[in-house]
């Protein structure tokens, strides 16, 4: 007689499915089985991937505009310029400058040596790139590396006073 291969398993959401299980070994079967009657129905976990999905989102989006306000706030206070490019980038520019000189502020200044006529030189350097691209490309890095990469920028990642440019 051979090991059957469709089980009705009743899972941990009360739901019967019929489950065909001829693709595992006839010895893991069983246990398998059991395993699934431990999870919820697919129906079940699929609505709640999805509603996990949803909250997830609106949590991101509560995130992204929180940060995106404290990074427009600490811009205007220390005197940054606006970041040129597209404009589905300036955001996440603005987000990423704002954590990496942030970053840079805390290694450097509080838990570093460097004194605040040390700090405002390198904030000169940061005032004169406004590609968002560059501080995006820059948004993994460390902050104890911010005047090396500062000082690798090329000249399109430099702001001008050229309109036409």
């Amino acid at each position: 007689m051979a090991v059957r291969t469709l089980w009705t398993v009743e899972h941990a959401c009360s739901h019967h499915a019929d489950h065909d299980l001829s693709n595992r070994p006839a010895d893991k079967r069983a246990g398998f089985a059991g395993w699934l009657a431990s999870k919820d129905c697919t129906d079940c976990w699929k609505a709640a991937r999805d509603a996990d999905s949803e909250s997830n989102e609106e949590w991101l989006a509560a995130k992204r505009a929180e940060e995106q306000e404290a990074a427009v706030a600490w811009a205007k206070r220390f005197g940054m310029p606006q970041l040129d490019g597209p404009e589905k980038a300036l955001d996440w520019g603005e987000r990423s400058r704002h954590q990496l000189m942030t970053a840079a502020h805390t290694t450097l200044v509080v838990e570093g040596s460097w004194d605040e006529a040390d700090w405002a030189e390198l904030e000169e350097k940061a005032r004169s790139i406004t590609r968002a691209g560059w501080w995006i490309d820059q948004r993994d890095a460390e902050g104890s590396d911010l005047l090396e990469l500062l000082d690798a920028a090329s000249e399109a990642d430099l702001g001008t006073e050229n309109p036409f440019r």
